[in-house]
């Protein structure tokens, strides 16, 4: 039931097009489905190749016969697939299948000579997998000679499970199309090296060229000329410029075409109506990559986004890769590159920290700040509009970077959520991802619709996509970088206790106020530490806080730090530190570094009433302690370490694998809905209650009624009491519209409420229940994102649900830890767990409805909303009481694949 976005690309352009992807070495290739006009680009093809490769794929000599495959694919209608790999403005590779028999198909894949050893047979393998798996094909085979080592080894190392047998010099592969384990490892490394591959010109050229250069200060490719040779950038510099000879030191050429070498990189700062051209110069000049600083683009409206396309277009034929446009530029700090090529102010110093930002001004901010604090920077980038560098390449590049500890981000936008979301899973397990998200509104809610909709913000599915992919997520820039300090380089925390040192107990107090808000404990020291401290230091309050008084000195403050660490009673310390004539700031701090040093236990500083006091402690080893201004802001950063330390120590948990589950009757259901209502809709009770048994899902046994004697019919028949709702179609919360009768204990009662229901809603439509079994009342939903997919929440359920708002969300694929940490973190848990001596609920049970609306929303995309209101958990097992659904003809987060092939 693994779900990932199938085609996955780096870079995704017109979807109906295709997608972009990138090779193993680098280059980039689209992939897209066949169209009935490719006959000729595949028959072009077909010439090329060897007859080498001919015999391989056809077991014969015979061009012929491939052009006849090629005018099958492109023209017969029998269930098969194509895919071809589009290469500059060729066809360089097609891949296929062919239904056999129910859940099989026979695949067959031919590539241009060309391209051989550049990955693309792999790509091509991934995508047909991964169209296979969604119509229902569980194995692909193959007949391939066993002299056909290339493909082979293409088989072997895509990581699909596979079964082998050899018979008279035929191999016949069988492959299992699940995603398992070892395939998505080897996607996401093979795509990794492909990414680095991509992106290492960009980063560390041997050559850069600004074109726009001009001779005067103020333009700004004036101003990135100037950093990049004020910098030192250690390659080779060209200006570009039409009426110069020379731009200060930097020797200029007319075009780049001019220029006497190769050029890497091409930095662009020229009028928007002229980015086109010289892109296509840098693609006859062979530049890998540029950076595009101006501005003109998306962010005009119709005619920006189509002059947009259009440079993407242009750098695609040539594998170009694009930082911007409407960008600041990039930086690498690594002193065998030193690349400023940006046109900002700011100076950055070697560091670990890697920054992206999609606004050039919050990037200024970040690199300035991290700058004042001593923040050093690995490398910078200012993703402009991200027509082509994104921040998941960015992830891809900085994941086996070694000089950066923790990555940094300032997103407005997601071009790929589901990937991020998939690629920070696989980061975060070695390097730290803090984010800031712009564009926190609430606004968006939409009335009327299902509890789960209607509790959705813009927001709800960023939070849940970073709970899952151990994002930290922080609410200002100032905040990312306070913590990026406690992160870079140190040992991360083991747990939640931290202890409070230091001569002003005020502060103390504030830390340990802020401490208990944000869920880390102050635990109080043992009786044998705190004689120590009072015999060894006379502190006032040996206690935690412990205050050592405003007399202290800094050889005091030393032995009451190394004291504590010692103790392995904490897990962090946090000292706070008031400047006074005591003791020279200076002092303290190397007071503190030697109590530190050899440790590997976090400590965090806070340094009050010294505004000129350097902002970090360098230690013997080369370490660097965080000097905070505040106390309060020291905890918080602490704080964020602590929750990305038990992130990251935590089992990534698994996607259990579920019984009694009907795809196929599933979407049968849907179809007929979607037959009767071509526009979509809010399904009928009884067909929502289909849905859910599709998905093994318990219901309540439900009888539709459109008079009052089908109304006493079926409470009889479902036997006394019984329950009545409303069935009126657009009513979703029937208790506010008088829509709902419990308890009702004969055909009397179910008569009157029969028409009071009736009186209050006006429509004869009612449904009658069973009464439901005592237990907690929850809430579990799902809404489908345009950008996100599916976004599932669990919560109180009742007439609580929207008094309560205790929520929980999380998105696509779930695993057994998603659900449990949904269930645990409501405030209702509690209860659940078996409160003041009652029953406890079968958890269990409540995770199994959890995975199965999941597998139900990944199974059919046609589901836009469910809601199950209330789900009552009993001690022996869970029903579904009411539930509502919408169904949609199709939904705008269907990748390429489901819009072109799917059966209809």
């Amino acid at each position: 039931m693994t779900q990932i976005e199938r085609t996955d690309p780096s870079h995704s352009v017109n979807p109906d097009a295709g997608w972009d992807a990138l090779a193993a070495d680098g280059s980039v290739v689209r992939i897209r489905p066949l169209r009935a006009d490719d006959e000729a680009a595949l028959d072009a093809m077909n010439q090329r190749v060897s007859d080498r490769s001919i015999y391989l794929r056809f077991f014969g000599i015979s061009r012929s016969l491939a052009n006849e495959h090629s005018h099958h694919l492109t023209r017969n209608h029998d269930g098969h697939v194509a895919l071809v790999a589009e290469y500059g403005d060729r066809i360089v590779g097609v891949a296929s299948y062919e239904p056999l028999r129910t859940g099989e198909a026979e695949m067959a894949f031919l590539l241009d000579d060309a391209v051989h050893g550049r990955g693309i047979g792999t790509l091509l393998l991934e995508h047909l997998a991964a169209v296979a798996r969604d119509h229902g094909i569980q194995r692909l085979r193959a007949d391939t000679l066993a002299e056909n080592a290339p493909m082979l080894r293409v088989f072997a190392a895509s990581g699909f499970e596979q079964v082998r047998r050899l018979d008279s010099g035929v191999v016949e592969l069988v492959l299992d199309t699940a995603y398992r384990a070892a395939t998505l490892d080897r996607m996401a490394d093979r795509e990794r090296a492909a990414a680095d591959r991509s992106l290492r010109r960009v980063f560390a050229p041997g050559s850069v060229a600004v074109v726009g250069a001009s001779r005067k200060s103020g333009g700004i490719g004036h101003e990135v000329l100037h950093n990049l040779a004020q910098g030192n950038y250690t390659g080779e510099l060209y200006a570009i410029n039409l009426r110069a000879d020379r731009i200060g030191d930097v020797v200029a050429y007319p075009s780049i075409l001019a220029v006497p070498g190769p050029v890497d990189l091409a930095v662009i700062a020229v009028p928007a109506a002229q980015v086109y051209d010289v892109l296509a110069e840098c693609g006859r000049k062979g530049v890998a990559g540029a950076v595009i600083l101006t501005a003109g683009f998306s962010e005009l409206g119709t005619a920006g986004q189509q002059a947009q396309r259009a440079i993407l277009e242009v750098a695609r034929r040539h594998s170009i890769r694009l930082v911007g446009p409407n960008c600041l530029g990039l930086v690498n700090t690594d002193p065998a590159v030193r690349l400023n090529a940006s046109f900002a102010e700011v100076t950055s110093v070697p560091g670990t920290l890697a920054i992206a930002a999609q606004s050039g001004a919050v990037g200024i901010a970040v690199l300035d700040h991290a700058g004042r604090v001593g923040l050093g920077i690995s490398e910078f980038v200012s993703l402009g509009n991200k027509v082509d560098v994104s921040g998941n390449d960015l992830l891809l590049h900085w994941w086996h970077e070694p000089r950066t500890d923790v990555i940094g981000l300032y997103l407005e936008s997601f071009g790929n959520p589901r990937k991020f979301g998939r690629l920070a899973r696989l980061v975060g397990r070695t390097k730290p991802i803090l984010v800031v998200k712009g564009g926190r509104s609430a606004g968006g809610r939409r009335a009327g619709a299902s509890h789960t909709a209607a509790a959705a913000t813009p927001d709800t599915a960023v939070d849940a996509l970073f709970a899952q992919s151990g994002v930290l997520r922080m609410d200002t820039v100032e905040e990312l970088v306070d913590t990026a300090r406690v992160l870079a380089g140190r040992p991360l925390p083991r747990g939640r206790r931290l202890a409070v040192i230091g001569n002003a107990g005020g502060a103390g107090v504030l830390a340990a106020d802020a401490a208990g808000r944000l869920g880390l404990e102050v635990p109080e020291l043992s009786q044998a530490l705190q004689t120590e401290l009072s015999t060894m230091t006379g502190a006032v309050g040996p206690g935690n806080p412990v205050d050592l008084g405003a007399a202290a000195s800094p050889a005091t403050l030393a032995h009451a730090v190394r004291a504590v660490i010692a103790s392995d009673e904490v897990d962090a310390v946090l000292v706070c530190y008031a400047a006074t004539r005591a003791g020279r700031v200076e002092a303290t701090y190397e007071a503190i570094s030697s109590a530190v040093d050899g440790s590997r236990l976090p400590v965090v500083v806070n340094c009050l009433g010294a505004p000129d006091a350097a902002p970090q402690i360098v230690l013997a080893d080369g370490g660097k302690l965080p000097v905070f201004p505040f106390p309060e802001s020291a905890v918080r950063a602490h704080a964020h370490a602590v929750r990305y330390a038990e992130w990251r120590a935590r089992p990534q948990g698994v996607e259990p694998e579920l019984s009694g589950t009907d795809p196929d009757g599933a979407l049968a259901v849907a179809r007929t809905f979607l037959d009767q209502n071509s526009d979509g809709g809010w399904a009928r009770p009884l067909q929502a209650e289909q849905l859910l048994q599709c998905a093994g899902v318990t219901t309540l046994r439900t009888a539709s009624a459109h008079t009052v004697e089908q109304a006493v019919a079926a409470a009889r028949q479902s036997g006394f009491p019984v329950a009545m709702k409303t069935a009126a179609e657009g009513v979703l919360h029937k208790t506010d519209v008088g829509g709902v009768r419990l308890g009702l204990t004969d055909a009397r009662e179910v008569g009157f409420a029969y028409d009071e229901i009736v009186s209050a809603t006006g429509d004869p439509q009612v449904v009658v229940q069973a009464m439901a079994p005592a237990g907690i009342e929850l809430v579990i939903g799902m809404v489908r994102d345009p950008l996100f997919g599916p976004v599932l929440m669990a919560g109180s359920g009742g007439i609580l649900t929207d008094l309560l708002a205790d929520r929980q969300w999380r998105g696509l694929p779930l695993t057994d830890l998603d659900a449990a940490e949904m269930i645990r973190s409501l405030r209702c848990a509690p209860l659940l767990a078996g409160y003041r001596g009652a029953k406890a609920a079968d958890e269990p049970a409540v995770l199994d409805v959890l995975h199965r609306i999941a597998w139900l929303a990944e199974t059919l995309p046609e589901i836009a909303e469910l809601d199950i209101n209330p789900l009552i958990a009993g001690p022996t097992g869970v029903v579904a009481v009411d539930v509502r659904i919408r169904l949609t003809p199709s939904t705008a987060e269907l990748d390429w694949h489901s819009r072109h092939l799917r059966q209809p």
